[in-house]
């Protein structure tokens, strides 16, 4: 997880949101306020926390190096196989959002995975 959560990755925020009751922007936050370069990406927003945001990770001119995914399971699916598709090679599945389809998919494929973890909590306990 280590890995996942050095301060030099780019992580897009699949399901960032602007509604601060959200998970996804609870998590944007999070990161972003303990000095990670987090991108919000959500098809269904222009910015999220006066940031822009992403429609998909096809509209990012950076090279991202960890997504990690705040949205249903179904879409996780999706994404995993985009990551595969743009050559990211880390994907954190937040509680809820993960899939053994997703899971699947990432290990056959050479995907590193984390799941059953929240990425606040484990940034919390690296970052001491």
């Amino acid at each position: 997880m280590k890995v996942f959560l050095d301060k030099k990755n780019i992580i897009a925020i699949v399901g960032a949101s602007d509604n601060r009751n959200k998970y996804g922007n609870i998590i944007y936050r999070d990161l972003r306020d303990a000095g990670y370069n987090v991108i919000p990406v959500n098809p269904n927003a222009e910015s999220v926390e006066g940031d822009v945001c992403y429609h998909s990770l096809s509209k990012i001119d950076e090279k991202v190096d960890v997504v990690n995914t705040v949205v249903p399971p179904n879409i996780t699916e999706t994404v995993v196989r985009e990551c595969k598709e743009y050559g990211i090679d880390k994907i954190w599945m937040q509680p809820g959002s993960e899939s053994e389809k997703a899971i699947s998919f990432c290990k056959s494929n050479g995907i590193d995975v984390v799941y059953d973890s929240c990425i606040m909590v484990q940034r919390r306990f690296f970052d001491r």
